[in-house]
């Protein structure tokens, strides 16, 4: 239990510190979707456009993070010239992307459909490069289990942002367009940016995280890279490659509907479509905030506890109370879903909520392929991993190509559904040959299946107003305690084959 306690007590600190700061960015969602802001259509562009940074940031990061928890675990004694090697490989490609991309800017917007933005494209592109020369500092801390630092310079660039966004928003625009502007609106305000104010904004709060970041670089002396090493170049692209196809497809699956829905919606439609459809995919934070916590402590201690006798038995518990915290995220949004809509202020974007709950249990998928990712990183299987990936690419792809013709946003919501079930249907069994983990299916199912008939029954009394939300919270703290004593018990998980 003590390495239990470890491991959620370090998802706690990364928990705590991506909750603070993705709520704080998620307060930008009703700024943005307010009446006087942003108009569906215009939401869309800035949801368009940050699905191609995701996809991006992976391209540019190729793998490196999980190499250096790899490399760093396999050669005891030479962490830094692993870290520096890393660390001056990807601020290397990061420099040229950022130097192409603004010299290709305009012609980068042409290409994607946005023509008439492309400052915000050389913003995103600046973007892109700084959080990718980050990424390893960043994982470095993770890896000295440094969560309060960590957590700390997240925390304060999430700050930066928010604060000048409600500056902009909140401050400067609703004076400008009353007519009321002063002095300091019109030195900081030119409302011919519009939405380009958002990656201006990002752009700005990520030099700052990068600034805070500097003291963790390893230090150029006498024009040498200090503690680089050539010869570890070879290995480590030959285990992280692999991750940049996991990713790219990954990506795929993750980003492409947004993409995707600018190409195959009508022309009059898509931007409206992709905006209400992406401000609907936030209200699935909770799980993904989850998700993104426990990557950042499970990864490295995966890596530092795969050589213990019971580490298996240890991984199979995990993905228990894993997803049982899912699903207790599930109930909570699904439960009080007429509160939550409230974060988007605008009624204008609510017909997108039938959305919601298919995108939740995707992401419950989701989550449970991210945990059982564990056996081929552990097993250097990392080709099994971009294949998985691809199978859900092309399943994405399909199923994109011939449900938003017909359904919009919803069949964009279906096919991210329909990826991750069963990129996580796969990994399980092609894992279970080469690095068994005795997960408990039933219980992990039965935790899945509870969650979506509880919330399914609640819609079927149709209750209105107290009654509703007193049955919703009786419903949410019965199923969080049922799983708090399954979990309580020992064995906690058991074979099921």
């Amino acid at each position: 239990m003590s390495v239990l306690r470890k491991l959620a007590g370090q998802t706690a600190i990364y928990g705590v510190s991506s909750i603070v700061a993705r709520f704080l960015n998620y307060l930008l969602t009703p700024l943005y979707t307010s009446r006087g802001v942003f108009a569906p259509a215009a939401f869309g562009v800035v949801t368009a456009l940050y699905a191609w940074t995701a996809f991006l940031n992976v391209v540019l990061t190729y793998g490196m993070e999980t190499t250096y928890f790899r490399f760093a675990n396999k050669h005891e004694g030479g962490h830094g010239r692993v870290y520096a090697t890393i660390a001056w490989l990807l601020a290397a490609t990061s420099a040229l992307f950022i130097a192409l991309g603004l010299l290709f800017a305009q012609a980068i917007a042409n290409g994607i459909s946005y023509p008439e933005h492309a400052f915000s494209v050389r913003m995103l592109i600046a973007i892109i490069g700084l959080e990718a020369a980050c990424a390893v500092p960043m994982a470095s801390l993770r890896l000295k289990e440094r969560p309060w630092k960590f957590a700390a310079i997240n925390v304060l660039s999430v700050v930066v942002n928010v604060a000048l966004n409600l500056f902009i928003f909140l401050y400067c625009k609703p004076r400008y367009d009353a007519g009321a502007a002063n002095a300091l609106i019109s030195a900081v305000y030119v409302p011919a940016l519009g939405v380009g104010y958002v990656f201006l904004i990002n752009l700005i709060s990520t030099g700052v995280k990068f600034l805070l970041l500097l003291p963790e670089w390893p230090k150029p002396r006498f024009g040498a890279l200090e503690g680089f090493d050539a010869k570890l170049l070879r290995p480590m692209l030959a285990f992280g490659l692999p991750l940049l196809v996991a990713g790219l497809a990954g990506m795929t699956n993750e980003t492409a509907d947004r993409v995707l829905m600018k190409h195959l919606l009508p022309a009059d439609a898509a931007d409206a479509q992709i905006g209400i459809y992406g401000a609907s995919y936030k209200l699935a934070i909770l799980i993904t905030l989850f998700i993104q916590a426990f990557r950042f402590a499970a990864e490295p201690f995966f890596f530092s506890h795969a050589k213990e006798k019971d580490s298996a038995e240890t991984f199979a518990r995990i993905m228990n109370v894993f997803v049982a915290v899912c699903m207790a995220a599930f109930l909570l949004v699904m439960l009080f879903l007429d509160l939550f809509k409230w974060f988007i202020p605008n009624p204008a974007y609510w017909p997108g909520l039938v959305v919601v709950p298919i995108l939740m249990m995707a992401n419950v998928f989701l989550g449970i392929y991210y945990n059982q990712s564990v056996w081929y990183k552990l097993s250097d299987r990392t080709r099994a991993g971009g294949t998985i990936a691809i199978i859900g690419a092309v399943i994405t792809l399909v199923l994109l190509f011939w449900w938003i013709p017909l359904f919009g946003y919803l069949g964009a919501a279906w096919s991210t559904f329909i990826c991750y079930a069963a990129m996580a249907v796969i990994s399980y069994l092609w894992g279970q040959k080469h690095y068994p983990i005795p997960y408990n299916v039933g219980r992990v199912l039965g935790y899945m299946a509870a969650g979506v008939f509880l919330w399914w029954g609640s819609t079927r009394l149709h209750l209105e107003g107290p009654a509703k939300h007193v049955l919703a919270a009786v419903l949410l703290l019965g199923f969080i305690l049922a799983a708090w004593r399954l979990e309580r018990q020992r064995p906690a998980s058991t074979p099921n084959r």
